[in-house]
């Protein structure tokens, strides 16, 4: 029987370093003699999101949303700390992230199955998905080299959200293709948002964009967990003075 909980952070910092240039960074990876500097893009973040969930995170750029995601979504790991992460991740984010330029666009719908450990049958329904809702033509069978930008995001939104997700974690800011591709987004992204039991992480800087679709708020400040509460007293931190929680000290 699944756990209740399906991300749990304990503790997590997640710190980087700084060098003066490239060649800097890559002679430190033989040597520590190499000065660099070191900055935590999140600090100490603990908080549990249990299924069924439709949180908000909020944020100033530079507070730590996107290195807590990418955590999230396995793209990046903790410096210390524990993560935990139960069921199966779409993240409406880096949508052109991950491809093989050299495989076709269906061929990349066939790689990405398989990591995720589908079936043959399961696979080819995700195919299906994803060429139709895509809708670009004799390109899927073409490189992606040769995609437009634009095409690799169709692409790529049309697989993050074809695979009946557990854990939807998407940006509200995400752009794709023109007008009536976008339309057609966010009609799916409003379809997965309803089912039963989907967890949803929503990265925003509306405040009534979120009232409408989430229950919770998380804020961030500086990479630490600065408030944690239901949505309407998370807008009111969020948007009330700024850097006033002592965990942002």
């Amino acid at each position: 029987m699944k756990s209740d909980v399906v991300i749990e952070f304990r503790h997590v910092y997640k710190r980087y370093r700084l060098y003066r240039s490239q060649k800097h960074r890559l002679i430190g990876i033989f040597t520590k003699r190499v000065k660099y500097r070191e900055v935590f893009a999140n600090r100490d973040l603990t908080f549990e999101i249990r299924r069924g969930e439709s949180v908000a995170i909020f944020g100033k750029n530079g507070a730590g949303k996107s290195t807590m995601l990418k955590m999230i979504t396995g793209v990046a790991f903790p410096s210390s700390g524990h993560i935990k992460v139960d069921g199966r991740v779409s993240a409406l984010l880096e949508l052109t992230a991950g491809f093989d330029p050299e495989f076709t666009g269906r061929e990349n719908v066939q790689l990405r199955g398989q990591l995720w450990g589908l079936d043959k049958e399961e696979i080819l329904d995700l195919e299906k998905e994803v060429v139709d809702f895509a809708d670009i033509g004799v390109y899927m069978d073409q490189p992606m080299r040769t995609y437009s930008s634009g095409m690799k995001a169709r692409v790529g939104f049309a697989i993050s959200a074809s695979i009946n997700p557990e854990i939807l974690v998407v940006d509200e800011a995400l752009s794709v293709g023109d007008k009536a591709f976008r339309e057609k987004c966010d009609l799916k992204i409003k379809e997965i948002m309803a089912k039963e039991n989907v967890t949803v992480i929503f990265v925003t800087h509306s405040s009534a964009s979120a009232e409408r679709v989430c229950n919770r708020g998380i804020v961030l400040e500086k990479g630490k967990l600065a408030f944690d509460g239901p949505i309407r007293a998370a807008i009111e931190y969020y948007e009330g003075p700024q850097e006033q929680s002592v965990l942002s000290s």
